[in-house]
């Protein structure tokens, strides 16, 4: 089962956070990425954040990237968005 943490931080707190699980398997990871980022945003109300550079490297080294403004274009109420991987 493919799963991925994502978590709202605010003030160095966490305020909120959800688990996506897939278990397609016929999927490519890039694929199963942006998915559970898809569910993960539906599930907290979020608009989907914009990959960067920064979060495509920082993605590729750890599995675990964050989003804050910079990645979305509406405002948002915290400080940023973290995804990780936590089970492939």
């Amino acid at each position: 089962m493919f799963r991925m943490w994502g978590k709202l931080w605010k003030d160095n707190r966490l305020i909120n956070d959800t688990v996506a699980c897939l278990s397609d398997y016929s999927l490519t990871r890039t694929q199963m990425v942006l998915e559970s980022l898809d569910q993960i945003c539906r599930t907290l109300d979020l608009g989907t954040p914009i990959w960067l550079d920064s979060n495509i490297q920082d993605f590729q080294l750890h599995a675990k990237t964050r989003f804050n403004q910079d990645n979305f274009i509406e405002q948002i109420p915290f400080d940023y968005l973290e995804i990780h991987i936590i089970e492939e």
